[in-house]
């Protein structure tokens, strides 16, 4: 059995951990400056290069989170 990598699962814990709160700033309406995720998206995907990036990134984050070290699919 492998060991689990701790450090991996602290640092998407914070990440995730950020990004809540942002989204529960953005919503509890205390600071009007924070911007809701859904506006973020809606001010970068008004541009088509915006839409790009983020469509580059998805797969960059697909690759790496569901086929990245599935080498049981990656046999020859």
């Amino acid at each position: 059995m492998g060991q689990h990598p701790v450090l991996g699962y602290l640092i998407w814990a914070v990440l995730f951990g950020a990004l809540f709160a942002w989204e529960g700033l953005a919503l509890s309406h205390l600071s009007g400056s924070i911007p809701t995720l859904s506006g973020t998206l809606r001010a970068i995907m008004r541009y088509p290069v915006g839409r790009w990036a983020l469509f580059a990134l998805w797969l960059w984050v697909g690759w790496h989170v569901f086929v990245r070290g599935w080498h049981f699919l990656l046999r020859a």
